[in-house]
């Protein structure tokens, strides 16, 4: 097998362990033996791949950050079919339903790691930074396309909504918000810019 691809597997077999030790465990029980234990490997095939522990931690949540571009171009392209509302709640659903939440709580844990990642995230929080950004751009769309008025605030708008959808997703040990429930917050947060769709 080449070489890049047994390194690409192990690196998707520890990222995926450690989403599964931090969405089940949180934060402070990520650790490197933790994750090793998880993906079922030595402990020495982490340290062959990374530099230490915070060096894998910057490329998990860098990973997961990679994957918010490919949602962007997904929601950015709806612009202009369904509804503005569903279209935001299927963004949010998809966004936090995921290991996003647990990936803040990770980097708010952690100096070091949020020092690391200062370098690709200088300001904000790494992951509601780049979905801030992939909601404005969603709705800066909708507004080229009428569906918004015309002077809505999607630089409010947009961590508005990541917020929201945040604080409902953010009890890792409760239920998942049902669609309904975050319907109804995207409806409320939106409901003073949206427009009939043009005929």
């Amino acid at each position: 097998m080449p070489t890049g691809v047994a390194i690409r597997d192990a690196r998707e077999q520890l990222f995926d362990a450690a989403e599964r030790v931090l969405i089940r465990d949180g934060p402070s029980a990520l650790t490197s033996r933790a994750v090793t234990t998880e993906a079922g490997c030595a402990k020495g095939v982490l340290h062959r791949h990374f530099a230490d522990f915070d060096a894998f931690l910057a490329e998990l949540v860098l990973d997961r950050i990679a994957r918010i571009d490919s949602q962007e171009a997904t929601l950015r392209n709806s612009a202009g079919t369904g509804t503005v509302a569903n279209n935001l709640t299927g963004a949010l659903t998809d966004l936090f339903g995921s290991v996003a939440v647990a990936i803040v709580g990770l980097v708010t844990s952690r100096d070091d790691l949020r020092a690391r990642l200062r370098q690709t995230t200088p300001t904000g929080i790494p992951v509601l930074t780049e979905a801030t950004a992939m909601i404005a751009s969603y709705l800066t769309a909708e507004r080229e396309l009428g569906r918004i008025a015309g002077d809505a605030d999607v630089d409010a708008l947009a961590p508005t909504l990541i917020g929201t959808g945040h604080m409902l997703f953010a009890d890792r040990k409760g239920a998942r918000p049902e669609a309904g429930a975050v319907h109804k917050v995207v409806t409320a947060v939106i409901a003073g810019v949206v427009q009939e769709p043009r005929s």
